[in-house]
């Protein structure tokens, strides 16, 4: 705390220089820091602020005043409930954390059964984003061939939801009375998620247009059928690293192209992140595929209910809470496995 109140009084004393705005580039980026800095410190020190003002009335109260104590209690209990949250937000300190997050998830082994899976997916995040007073924008959906959906890109809009969504990424299985068996057997489903955080005005990610390759087709499906008869869906491919990145949400193939290029420069950035985390090889070579062995969260539906995250070890009863979207926990959890990491 001290650290980074000493570094706010050097930043704002150089931003009073008279040579400060010479370099605007520099300039922007000292902003930026600064304002980063006091994000992160400003509600520490309000919440200091206000425990010192509760230790003061607590010293001047008398132990007969029990109404004064029994409402210094519950600003005590409040206090505590706003700390936790804010410990919660400091994990999230990643420059890419307060980003909007791009979010994929695709069936894997289980036909039908992961199809339905990947819907289920979709309706929990977008739940969860609600909860989060967030936005979901669809970008791309395939629905199966006998009902759920084989893939869906969507990006989720809010402050921090690519720091809180980065838990996610991973398979996901599933296992439950499938509902499209006659017989009411249990059936195991996958499917798996990727995240990405949706660049801004901020990050440059530079792409040769000589390293892309652009496709357009008619949209289809689910909602795409009454997009545009004509070929308005843009797919493009990063022919260097294999990516792919696709919309058809509008009627305009200008539009949707923009929006292609936007989340192929997001999975690019994504993928530099990995680099500096050492674990690029491991991720993008050797990616597990979407079956056994390869899930980084269960949840199971039968012959009991419980959900576990594998990694973390972080798991609750509560299923259908979770698929409800209440998912704070586990992403509470990660974060926590991640700094001890």
């Amino acid at each position: 705390m001290d650290k980074s109140r000493a570094k706010i009084g050097s930043i704002e004393e150089e931003i009073s220089g008279e040579n400060f705005w010479k370099d605007k580039e520099k300039a922007n980026s000292t902003l930026k820091e600064l304002k980063r800095l006091k994000r992160s410190i400003g509600p520490f020190m309000g919440l200091s602020a206000e425990l010192n003002e509760i230790k003061e009335l607590l010293a001047i109260t008398e132990a007969e005043d029990r109404s004064s104590l029994a409402h210094l209690k519950e600003e005590m209990q409040k206090l505590k409930k706003d700390l936790d949250r804010l410990e919660f937000r400091s994990l999230l300190d990643k420059e890419e954390d307060v980003l909007n997050a791009i979010v994929s998830i695709n069936a894997g082994a289980g036909g039908t059964e992961s199809c339905d899976w990947v819907g289920i997916l979709f309706r929990m995040y977008s739940k969860w984003a609600d909860k989060k007073k967030y936005t979901v924008q669809r970008i791309d959906y395939l629905p199966g061939e006998e009902a759920g959906i084989k893939n869906v890109t969507f990006i989720i809009k809010g402050e921090f939801a690519y720091g809180y969504l980065k838990s996610e990424n991973g398979v996901h299985r599933l296992v439950r009375i499938s509902p499209f068996d006659a017989n009411k057997r249990r059936h195991t489903s996958f499917a798996s998620v990727d995240i990405a955080p949706e660049i801004d005005e901020n990050i440059k990610i530079d792409v040769k247009e000589a390293d892309l390759r652009i496709d357009t087709y008619r949209a289809g499906g689910k909602g795409g059928q009454h997009v545009n008869v004509t070929d308005s869906a843009v797919r493009i491919t990063h022919i260097p690293t294999g990516l792919v990145a696709q919309c058809q949400n509008e009627r305009s193939q200008y539009k949707n192209k923009r929006t292609a290029m936007k989340i192929l420069k997001s999975r690019l950035y994504e993928m530099e992140l990995e680099k500096k985390k050492a674990e690029l090889v491991k991720q993008h070579e050797e990616k597990k595929s979407i079956e056994w062995g390869s899930q980084i969260r269960s949840y199971v539906l039968h012959p009991y209910s419980m959900v576990k995250d594998h990694r973390t070890s972080c798991e609750t009863s509560g299923a259908q809470g979770v698929l409800n979207g209440d998912l704070d926990s586990f992403m509470d959890a990660y974060l926590r496995y991640e700094k001890e990491r």
